[in-house]
């Protein structure tokens, strides 16, 4: 059965309960690729945002910079290695909701793809051995000509998840009726304004306002019971 419909996910908060990239660093830290100070500093980002010192996304754009300043000179296989270690270990921290809905789509014949900002070796390790979508993005970081990295980020899909997909439906020769889209914080609103289907889930503040002020379905998932916020309701 040829797959033509699409349906669209982030990762980090939408299907898995954590953050790949928080994973990431804190495990290249425990394998002494990454100084004992950036786990230091992982703790503290976290803190601030468990603290409510700020936003989601100021905790996400912190990750991004502590990880682009300790990544500059590791290598391709130390950090292939280190995101080996951290699918198997936390893989099942799903969402109930994420989990339920990408094996309706899947049952029903749809493209699955993923965009998220966290790094690429760990996005596609993750989807390899758990998701299985047909295709996943994730941030790519230059590459020397040893295979080590350079701190540059060539390539960041959470910039404009809109373009992304975009760029890869019509190379795909896809299309966006009947198409599904679910994410979390404001870095998914390019993409869930193409989709017929938009579902803000566990939304930070800034996606909750975009969802009210679209009409989009807002989702949100405590502990083992999922709520559902109709457009209707917000008028």
């Amino acid at each position: 059965m040829k797959k033509n419909k699409i349906a669209i996910f982030d990762i980090d908060g939408t299907i898995f309960r954590k953050n790949l990239h928080f994973e990431l660093i804190n495990e290249l830290t425990w394998m002494k690729i990454f100084p004992t100070v950036a786990r230091n500093t992982l703790t503290e980002i976290y803190t601030n945002w468990l603290e409510h010192e700020g936003t989601y996304e100021d905790y996400r754009k912190a990750l991004v910079i502590l990880y682009s300043k300790h990544i500059k000179g590791c290598s391709q296989e130390e950090v292939l290695k280190a995101s080996r270690i951290v699918v198997p270990f936390h893989a099942k921290r799903t969402y109930i909701f994420a989990e339920k809905l990408i094996k309706k789509l899947r049952a029903d014949g749809y493209h699955l793809i993923a965009v998220s900002g966290s790094p690429v070796e760990v996005v596609e390790e993750y989807n390899r051995d758990y998701l299985r979508f047909d295709y996943v993005f994730g941030s790519v970081y230059a590459l020397d000509e040893e295979k080590r990295y350079t701190g540059v980020a060539e390539f960041e899909p959470s910039k404009n998840k809109g373009h992304v997909v975009e760029q890869y439906m019509y190379e795909h020769k896809l299309t966006f009726e009947g198409s599904y889209g679910v994410g979390d914080t404001e870095s998914d609103i390019s993409f869930l304004k193409l989709v017929e289907n938009p579902i803000a889930f566990n939304p930070n503040q800034n996606l909750k306002a975009a969802a009210e002020k679209e009409q989009w379905k807002i989702v949100v998932e405590k502990k083992d019971v999922i709520y559902e916020i109709a457009p209707e309701r917000f008028n």
